[in-house]
């Protein structure tokens, strides 16, 4: 059980440390590109930025959330016949995304075709090299995703300086860079995995696993878009700044937004881990793993309430930092919600459970929307962010009574000396029964 726990934990720390390397490089490279660029082109570069953001919910959805779920208790060679073809699944997802990406560029015009053109180019491979890093923690590998995305960004960032140095220092060269260095790191998860992508496998992954697939799609847009209904709703009640203030506040919650995504990267994988070692140690491991995203973000909620007024406010976000202060709690509140209904969820996906884990998704992404505007009617910005933290309890309280609904339902709580049993969850079937089995 030591060796276990320990194992555990390395992979627990290969997630954070993996997403602090992503999120870092991205914060390097906005950083170097609105430097570069100017606004217009780096908003152009930013719409290019969600359309790939919505390329790769479909890409996760599709591709690499199935795996997670089923592929990540088994030996190296059942995972490497499976991840032929789910990163060919995340290949047609990118030529299907890159494709539209190209026709919208056709109709466009500016800064803004450049951008599209770019990204159309070279979606393929940034699809491909996100569903290695998924891969390699399904197989409880964090290391070799930390270095497919280190080789990323020791290719990307060079080149984006020679650009600025030849004098290319336009949207559709740095866009080209970025996701070109994407496919040299695609290109080198196949040389780590010893496998690859299976275009023709697709159909078969996605008929597979179709009981999965479209929830878990469904889920990604609909906890993705939720967050931008929200801010276009504040902005259009309250005004930009409202909106700014926002963000500022979300960008002082960063480390605990690092931490939640690193977390998400191996939550799963090892939730599925423990149901096929001991189906019964599923409930506990989803209460620690709540228990501990709860301590780190109400421990940072904490540091931030105390140290923002003094020094660390103006050091941070400058002037804007008075006005920002009143929105820490609130939102801090919502982190630690989410934090409790993190648990949870690496439950819901590890159980299979994709329907309830979709009516959970659903049920906290109106909540947010319709709390948040409620409030900012009602209180202003502040009264934003407070239903924004009503909207984190009503998030966590749905998601564990789905987790618990889904339990049931797949027969691994016990009460007493009875265990519940009933109809697996989601559409799986029962094995049939084999020769000499009763």
């Amino acid at each position: 059980m030591h060796r276990l726990r320990s194992h555990a934990v390395r992979r627990l720390s290969w997630g954070v440390a993996d997403q602090a390397a992503s999120s870092l490089t991205n914060l390097a490279v906005s950083l170097y590109l609105v430097r570069t660029l100017g606004a217009a082109q780096f908003g152009a570069f930013s719409l290019a930025y969600v359309s790939y953001g919505f390329a790769l919910n479909a890409s996760r959805g599709l591709a690499t959330d199935p795996l997670l779920v089923r592929f990540s208790a088994t030996d190296v060679a059942t995972w490497r016949r499976a991840v032929t073809s789910c990163t060919g699944t995340a290949v047609a997802v990118g030529l299907a995304t890159g494709a539209c990406a190209l026709a919208a560029a056709a109709v466009l015009s500016g800064t803004t075709r450049e951008a599209f053109l770019a990204l159309g180019i070279t979606l393929p491979g940034l699809m491909l090299q996100d569903s290695w890093r998924y891969s390699f923690f399904a197989l409880g590998r964090g290391s070799w995703a930390f270095v497919n995305d280190t080789i990323w960004a020791l290719v990307m960032l060079p080149a984006l300086v020679l650009l600025r140095v030849t004098g290319h220092a336009d949207v559709f060269w740095f866009v080209l860079a970025w996701g070109a260095a994407a496919c040299v790191a695609a290109a080198a998860g196949s040389l780590q995995a010893r496998a690859v992508p299976k275009l023709s496998g697709t159909w078969g992954w996605l008929k597979r696993h179709r009981d999965l697939g479209p929830r878990y799609f469904a889920e990604g847009a609909t906890s993705s878009a939720a967050p931008q209904l929200r801010t276009y709703g504040i902005g259009l009640i309250l005004g930009l700044a409202a909106v700014g203030y926002v963000q500022a506040a979300g960008t002082v919650m960063g480390p605990v937004t690092v931490l939640f995504l690193g977390m998400s990267l191996v939550a799963i994988p090892e939730a599925a881990r423990v149901l096929h070692r001991s189906p019964r140690r599923l409930p506990l491991f989803c209460v620690l793993l709540s228990g501990g995203l709860t301590a780190a973000a109400l421990a940072w909620g904490v540091l931030l309430l105390i140290a923002l007024p003094r020094g660390l406010g103006d050091l941070v976000l400058g002037r804007v930092w008075r006005l920002t202060y009143p929105l820490v709690l609130p939102l801090a509140f919502f982190f630690v919600c989410q934090g409790v209904a993190g648990g949870a969820s690496a439950g819901l996906h590890a159980l299979g459970a994709a329907r309830r884990s979709l009516r959970s998704i659903i049920v906290t992404s109106v909540a947010l929307v319709g709390f948040s505007l409620a409030g900012a009617v009602t209180g202003g910005v502040v009264g934003a962010m407070r239903g924004t933290a009503v909207a984190g309890v009503v998030g966590a309280l749905a998601t564990w009574w789905q987790f618990r609904a889904a339990l049931r339902e797949s027969g691994h709580v016990i009460t007493g000396r009875r265990r519940w049993t009933g109809r697996p969850a989601g559409r799986h079937r029962r094995a049939r029964p084999g020769p000499g089995q009763p």
